[in-house]
């Protein structure tokens, strides 16, 4: 099943609700694309293989393309999201519950942000939606299993996959170079660093877009009654509606909010850089094809922690390690909660 656009704007007009969601899903997609994309390639910038503004640009576009281009081969983690929950049959309860979500996400963003509490977006996502969708079947029954495990594989595969490609890719490195003068070898790498950031930030797109579009199928279809359990197909409009915003938020807010994770981490050559963003690369094409909704940021921590670790293990801050523990810890049940509490109070008002 999928949503023309005729008909979408069609149930925009005759429904506030879904406007509401709507606006609160670009508003989430355009702050992703600012956060999350310029962690995707700050090891280009913190290499100096780019200067930060042409790095931003060239994510904005491959966050663009990386949407788009997966989209029509692969739908495997928007499927994910879509079954993750059910919101039940009655259409305008399950569209003001995916409301109440998509605020609590915000509401938890922000409370995060100030009070210095680690967290992901997309963990935040999933948090929120699955705490609205109890809220709204009065229990767990409102969770698919089956489909939530792939959040668990998905960090055990970003952590893991990540850390270990990123050990592997450098030692191998390590050995091929071992002859060859390190600033000639450098040199050669800045390049190739270049490609390999731009598959992340290709791939970032992908992953982080899915997750948000089916959102979008989530609302449109309880606006027009046709319930959680039809098959979702993603319409063409969809796809460049997300990956443009997406990519909006990386060119405006991305040159500000910047970190170069690299350097906070550890510093790291150009060839090092290059073995970091090659298995973050490969790691997120692994996800999203396998459809498990993964952290980008998480993912890139791990491959640069793994490259860092390989080197000298003393050099690597472990602290972002206990930091990221922290976001799992404190966001899957903070956000949740949050879900669930703002669905009770807007079925009462709404």
């Amino acid at each position: 099943m999928t949503i023309e656009l005729a008909s979408f704007l069609a149930q925009l007009a005759g429904n506030p609700v879904l406007v509401v969601v709507v606006l609160l899903n670009i508003g989430v997609i355009i702050v992703n694309g600012a956060t999350d994309a310029p962690n995707a390639i700050a090891t280009v910038v913190s290499t100096r293989a780019m200067k930060p503004r042409g790095a931003i640009m060239m994510a904005a576009i491959c966050n663009f393309f990386g949407l788009l281009l997966v989209s029509l081969v692969s739908t495997a983690v928007a499927t994910t999201i879509f079954s993750m929950v059910d919101f039940g049959s009655d259409s305008h309860t399950a569209l003001v519950a995916l409301m109440a979500a998509m605020v609590a996400i915000i509401v938890w963003g922000a409370s995060a942000w100030y009070f210095g509490i680690p967290t992901s977006q997309s963990h935040s996502l999933i948090a929120g939606l699955t705490g609205a969708a109890v809220a709204v079947f009065g229990g767990f029954d409102a969770i698919n299993w089956g489909e939530w495990v792939k959040v668990i594989y998905g960090i055990l595969l970003s952590t893991l996959m990540g850390f270990g490609l990123g050990w592997v890719n450098y030692k191998g490195l390590g050995r091929l170079l071992s002859n060859v003068n390190r600033q000639r070898a450098n040199h050669a790498f800045r390049w190739a660093q270049i490609f390999s950031g731009a598959g992340v930030a290709f791939m970032h797109g992908a992953q982080d877009g899915q997750k948000f579009m089916s959102i979008f199928m989530l609302a449109t279809m309880m606006a027009s009654g046709l319930g959680m359990t039809e098959q979702m197909t993603l319409p063409l409009w969809l796809m460049l509606l997300c990956a443009a915003n997406m990519g909006l938020g990386t060119a405006v807010g991305g040159e500000r909010i910047i970190k170069s994770v690299g350097v906070s981490m550890v510093k790291l050559d150009s060839f090092q850089g290059f073995a970091a963003s090659l298995s973050t690369f490969v790691s997120l094409m692994v996800a999203t094809f396998g459809g498990l909704p993964v952290s980008t940021t998480h993912t890139n921590t791990t491959a640069i922690m793994g490259v860092g670790a390989a080197r000298n293990p003393k050099a690597v801050k472990w602290s972002i390690a206990i930091d990221m523990v922290k976001t799992w810890v404190l966001t899957f049940p903070g956000c949740g909660i949050l879900g669930f509490v703002c669905a009770k109070l807007f079925l009462l008002v709404l």
